[in-house]
């Protein structure tokens, strides 16, 4: 299968050098100093002790790479507009798209049923550009575990896990779904399919609406963060008011606050996403991260207070760093 990777970051990267390692026909749509480096140097990997590097073909212009089989979208969702409006020369009668996000994408509720069926999330989508520019039909939803942070341009650090987990929107199994988990698995990725992805997606927001925003605010590694009896109960609280929102929009998460913290915990140390991104000078996934999962709770009259101060505070954060997307 003809795979493309477009945006060759933390994830991205780490992807690329697995897939490619593992003999399968990758490329990547990338630009600047990451090309640069791809072209230079193939794409470089760190990950348990062994190093990779992977010639693969690399272009900034979609056109050059051809209509794929799977389009693998790995950018930041405040770039995912953008980026879904390159990626037309990439598409083929049958080519799957799996935007592998954060937070909730912008498909999320435009295929299901239930109170928010059809729902655009203006949040993260708020032009439909993302929805013009990619048909429904061609996505499958996808859940990434794996810690992964970007040492230089074109050079990936793989910290802990390999979890993948891919799925039809509207649930239920597939053939297309079965295939790119086998491709996965062969890379040596513990893949999964789900014939309920949109919980698996709600399961890792989860802790994505606590750890990632309040370490922007913080500064600090998840650690710290859980040990702290007071940032604890806030999480305790704001998952509460997660699992309660997801509950009332029909997708019901089986987990106690408690031990959802507690998987984080036993990861150690780990620099969130947007962390990192505070730290490197990038826009932050203020949006697709907190305030989807705000916007969906304001849609169904959903109280959130500590969800929604929460995205009050990383939103000002943002703005006043100026790493707030426009």
């Amino acid at each position: 299968m003809k795979i493309t990777i477009v945006g060759a970051g933390a994830i991205g990267g780490y992807f690329a050098a697995r897939l490619a390692h593992s003999g399968q026909d990758v490329s990547v749509l990338a630009r600047g100093r990451t090309l640069d480096a791809i072209r230079a140097h193939g794409m470089r990997l760190d990950s348990k002790g062994k190093h990779f590097a992977e010639r693969l073909e690399a272009s900034e212009k979609a056109a050059d790479l051809g209509p794929q089989d799977v389009v693998i979208i790995t950018v930041k969702a405040p770039a995912m507009p953008t980026a879904a409006q390159s990626i037309a020369p990439l598409l083929g009668a049958q080519t799957t798209v799996i935007p592998a996000v954060n937070g909730l994408p912008w498909w999320y509720f435009l295929e299901a049923g239930g109170r928010l069926g059809g729902h655009r999330l203006r949040s993260v989508d708020p032009a439909g550009a993302t929805e013009a520019a990619i048909n429904a039909a061609r996505v499958v939803g996808c859940v990434v575990f794996p810690a992964c942070s970007s040492i230089e341009p074109g050079y990936v650090k793989h910290a802990s896990g390999n979890r993948v987990v891919f799925g039809e929107p509207r649930g239920g199994t597939s053939e297309r779904v079965t295939a790119i988990a086998d491709s996965f698995r062969a890379a040596g990725f513990g893949a999964e399919s789900s014939n309920n992805i949109r919980r698996e997606i709600w399961l890792k927001l989860l802790g994505n609406l606590c750890f990632n925003p309040v370490s922007a605010l913080m500064g600090c590694t998840t650690d710290c963060m859980i040990d702290d009896p007071r940032l604890h109960s806030l999480f305790v609280g704001a998952m509460s008011e997660a699992l309660a929102l997801g509950a009332a929009l029909d997708i019901p998460v089986d987990i106690k606050p408690v031990d959802r913290i507690a998987i984080t915990r036993k990861l150690g140390a780990v620099k969130t996403s947007m962390l990192q991104d505070v730290e490197a000078g990038r826009p932050l996934e203020v949006e697709g991260i907190v305030g989807a999962a705000v916007e969906a709770a304001e849609a169904i009259g959903q109280p959130v207070p500590l969800l929604s101060a929460i995205y009050a505070l990383v939103r000002r954060r943002a703005d006043v760093l100026g790493l707030l997307p426009a």
